[in-house]
């Protein structure tokens, strides 16, 4: 007996399983998997067999524990790290209550860390380890039972260090509001450098994954800054409905033990094209992997500047001079909804492209005073029929369960004295954002994943009260607390029509920035 219905009706199947219906179990690792069917009480057993075809539309999760860069017997820098995604549709809650229809990625692993706010990528022990809160999903079943109505606003987050590599497996579970679409999806690492076009998700060049499919995206991290990611099928459409979330590539200077200055050297030198390369300024056009060295080194004593580092402090980028230490950091994302566009998107109507238009005004996919909630009272309940706890933002789904569809909080918190790094980047499509400050100046420290430094090693940072970015820009601020009396401060637009929840005044792009003693 031949098997013709597609995997998508399968995963549905799978995801809405009784006793009285469907029973599923999963053979790893081949994925092959068996459904016994029960129709008019009569037990009809079907067998899918190991074959080449089925296996191509199979979810498979790839997060090896050692590679030829990174061996088993850890002798590499950096680590193999892993995150699983899911290609979904879901629910998120307006700052006005209204909930709102996503296309989105929602979370099949590092889900521990996302609660708290905190990037989904986890070394490949972690990834692998079943007992671990933040494993991946390897089954058919756990896929599409934590992949279903999942979508993420904004999409999960991610980090990595230079020198790791990064196994991202995206599995495309369909969208159950929208059973007509089969809606293709990728995952696109905006502005990252020196990407292989065959991962770079951008379909023309690279491959798409239907619907019951996985495909495992491979990256090395060969720069450091904050970058930001985004489904590449359709993107005016994915990324107006929520495919967007944010990635950052933390400096090897966080793990110097030593001067900074004289690592910077060694690092450019190592980097360079250009074998005869001196390690001072770049060797290439797009300096890939270097930075000039700043004006303080002291070339007659290896790069030098006298800044020691111990492994424990936190960089922005790999500066050598220690101006982009941190102390705390909040990646935000700056994001806009029209809800029309949204609701046309479920209801099976054609979408008006030239007419959509943001009404909803969202900083992580929140709206004031939702960016300020860090422990929300959830009422719902989640798919195995217990209580949400609180703590992030839950949505009831059309399915009745309640998902945290809105995991990265925005308020600010710093001691006096601290300095807190904002990774902000803007992936709109409609409209450009203003950010501004009162109280504490922003220092720009880079640009767009570029340190603002000359090729004579000048530092071009400056101090402001606001930055602009339109869709596709990103820029990294430090706020500096040193001075600042302790109060309650605030992040927020100066785009007045910005500062609603559609009809709703008073809200929108907005947090607070709370300085303590």
């Amino acid at each position: 007996m031949v098997f013709t219905c597609s995997n998508y009706s399968m995963g549905v199947a799978m995801k809405n399983a009784t006793a009285s219906s469907f029973r599923v179990q999963t053979n790893a690792p081949g994925f092959g998997f068996y459904v016994g069917i029960y129709l008019f009480g009569v037990a009809a057993m079907i067998s899918l067999l190991y074959a080449t075809l089925a296996n191509a539309e199979s979810f498979r999760v790839q997060c090896p524990s050692a590679t030829t860069l990174h061996p088993a017997n850890g002798s590499a820098p950096g680590q193999i790290k892993c995150q699983e995604i899911a290609g979904s549709d879901g629910y998120a809650t307006m700052g006005d209550g209204h909930q709102i229809y996503l296309f989105g990625f929602g979370p099949l692993s590092g889900t521990a860390n996302l609660q708290q706010g905190l990037p989904g990528t986890v070394p490949a022990v972690n990834f692998n380890d079943p007992n671990d809160p933040n494993a991946g999903k390897f089954e058919p079943a756990a896929i599409m039972n934590n992949g279903v109505l999942a979508a993420n606003a904004p999409a999960p987050m991610m980090a990595i260090d230079e020198d790791d590599e990064f196994f991202l497996t995206l599995s495309n579970v369909g969208m159950i509001m929208r059973p007509d679409l089969f809606e293709q999806h990728t995952v696109h690492f905006h502005g990252y450098p020196n990407a292989s076009s065959f991962f770079d998700g951008v379909p023309d060049a690279s491959v798409a994954i239907n619907i019951a499919g996985s495909f495992t995206y491979y990256y090395t991290a060969p720069d450091a800054g904050s970058y930001f990611w985004h489904c590449h099928i359709t993107p005016p459409e994915h990324l107006q409905m929520g495919m967007v979330g944010q990635l950052y590539v933390r400096p090897r200077q966080n793990r110097v033990n030593g001067d900074i200055g004289a690592a910077l050297l060694t690092a450019n030198k190592k980097a360079a094209v250009d074998p005869a390369a001196t390690g001072v300024g770049c060797s290439d056009i797009l300096c890939t992997g270097q930075t000039p060295l700043p004006v303080s080194a002291n070339l007659n004593n290896g790069g030098a500047t006298g800044v020691i580092n111990d492994g424990t402090a936190k960089y922005a980028y790999n500066d050598g001079d220690g101006s982009t230490r941190y102390d705390v950091e909040y990646p935000i994302q700056m994001m806009g909804f029209d809800p029309n566009f949204h609701y046309v998107g479920m209801t099976f109507n054609p979408e008006a492209f030239a007419d959509m238009k943001d009404k909803y005004f969202l900083l992580s996919g929140r709206s004031y005073p939702d960016t300020v909630n860090t422990n929300v009272v959830n009422t719902g309940v989640d798919a195995g029929g217990n209580p949400v706890p609180n703590g992030p933002m839950a949505t009831l789904s059309s399915d009745g369960i309640s998902r945290p569809s809105q995991p990265q909080p925005t308020l600010i918190t710093l001691r006096s004295g601290q300095r807190a790094l904002l990774r902000i980047s803007d992936l709109n499509v409609t409209e450009f954002h203003t950010l501004a400050t009162v109280g504490i100046p922003m220092l720009v420290i880079a640009d767009n994943a570029r340190l603002l430094r000359d090729m004579a090693g000048n530092n071009m940072y400056y101090k402001t009260n606001s930055i602009t970015l339109g869709g596709g820009e990103s820029t990294d601020v430090i706020l500096d607390s040193t001075g600042v009396p302790p109060g309650t401060y605030f992040l927020y637009t100066s785009n007045l029509d910005h500062l609603s929840n559609d009809a709703e005044n008073f809200g929108g792009m907005m947090t607070e920035i709370n300085v303590t003693n």
